[in-house]
């Protein structure tokens, strides 16, 4: 029931219907990027430098080597989309599993576990990123990895808070007393009640990942073989006076989709935060 009148808030709440719209507008566009444009987004198909609006067979205009942006724009979508809730979903797992071990078993665990994590902290997150990613190649999957590597300490140290609050909690203690084993307690009792502040920080994990790898394609350490809006806006930037489209139109692209999840994150702190709604 609380689960169902969060959803009926998150639905009456302008910022995350906003949110959702963005975010569906953009996921549609990823899943309907090959039915669309079945080409090759790479491939030069028109004259360098049209302006959008100039060939109604290219509505976006082309890049400085003749490239369907129109066709960019909805690829690049597929690999923010794929990136960004790939690698989201590796530190939320990853996060959750050091969480909730610290967090539940104490003493220590929890001290080594904690350690571990404040160690991951210590480096810079896109620093380390782009390390990683100059080591192993930059592809889907080692950037994937590489972002998702770097982002489980936040997550871990927000699931090991619950637990050790949850710990010491009645309905904890007293399915213990009545021999309840220990995967039981946590992925049964423990793990539902502590996910509400992991679900919102899910939202701004995965705009946090979009940017990480525009950023990444931007510098050049992006996956070769695919287009991506941060390789659109890096290839762009010479011409930023006389052609700013561009990196405008890319840039938009990145713009509405992080605004739309840092919405969505906002509404979601409102519907399943009862100290936010009280705050």
């Amino acid at each position: 029931m609380a689960h169902r009148s969060a959803f009926r808030q998150l639905l009456r709440d302008p910022m995350a219907v906003a949110g959702l719209v963005g975010l569906g507008l953009i996921a549609g566009l990823a899943a309907l990027a090959p039915l669309l444009f079945p080409g090759d987004p790479l491939d030069m198909v028109a004259q360098p430098f049209l302006w959008p609006g100039a060939d109604p067979e290219h509505p976006l205009g082309t890049d400085l080597l003749g490239r369907d942006i129109a066709a960019g724009i909805a690829h690049g979508a597929r690999v923010s989309v794929l990136i960004g809730f790939a690698s989201t979903a590796i530190g939320i797992l990853a996060g959750t599993l050091v969480g909730a071990l610290a967090g539940y078993l104490g003493g220590r665990a929890d001290d080594l576990l904690a350690r571990a994590t404040e160690v991951v902290q210590t480096f810079p997150a896109f620093l380390l990123v782009v390390v990683l990613v100059a080591i192993a190649g930059p592809n889907v999957l080692t950037i994937t990895l590489a972002i998702g590597g770097v982002s489980w300490p936040t997550i871990a140290r927000m699931v090991r808070a619950e637990f050790r609050s949850l710990r010491q909690r009645d309905f904890i203690v007293a399915a213990e007393g009545l021999g309840y084993g220990h995967a039981r307690i946590i992925l049964a009792e423990m793990l539902p009640n502590a996910l509400p502040p992991v679900v919102v920080t899910a939202s701004v994990m995965v705009a946090t990942a979009i940017l990480n790898e525009a950023a990444l394609a931007f510098l050049g350490l992006g996956d070769p073989n695919l287009v991506s809006w941060g390789s659109m806006i890096g290839a762009g930037r010479d011409q930023l006076r006389t052609a700013w489209y561009l990196v405008g139109i890319p840039g938009v692209a990145l713009v509405i989709a992080v605004l739309a999840l840092n919405l969505l994150g906002e509404a979601l702190t409102d519907a399943l935060d009862p100290r936010a709604r009280t705050a």
